[in-house]
């Protein structure tokens, strides 16, 4: 069964930080270009960042640009997302996803997808 979990959210103070993980199994991650992407409560679903297959080549949102980092460990089957300097406009569902071939910051042209793990950033 191809699934992809996330985990790591949580409750934070603003200016705090969060290591989300992303963990695929059924499939390997190592073929696929693979992103995060974040959904507020009543907001579209908004690209975050994207890492290459080889993890050489990364991408990020205006948004999130010299905050968050993104990473993979092929080996582990994993991706990983650090924030930090987080702000209460960061709060929402943070999705990890996966692509075969797409426009990375295209969430409509993933393949796989996680349940989402919740950041909530308040005082």
């Amino acid at each position: 069964q191809v699934q992809l979990v996330e985990s790591g959210g949580g409750l934070v103070q603003p200016g705090g930080s969060l290591r989300l993980s992303c963990t695929a199994s059924g499939f390997r991650l190592d073929y696929y270009t693979i992103g995060w992407f974040r959904q507020a409560p009543g907001k579209e679903r908004e690209f975050i960042a994207h890492i290459s297959w080889s993890g050489g080549m990364t991408e990020y949102g205006d948004s999130v640009e010299g905050r968050f980092t993104i990473s993979r460990n092929n080996a582990e089957n994993t991706l990983y997302l650090q924030i930090n300097a987080l702000k209460p406009v960061d709060t929402a569902v943070y999705y990890c996803a996966a692509c075969s071939i797409c426009r990375p910051t295209n969430a409509s042209e993933y393949d796989y997808w996680g349940q989402g793990t919740l950041v909530t950033v308040s005082s």
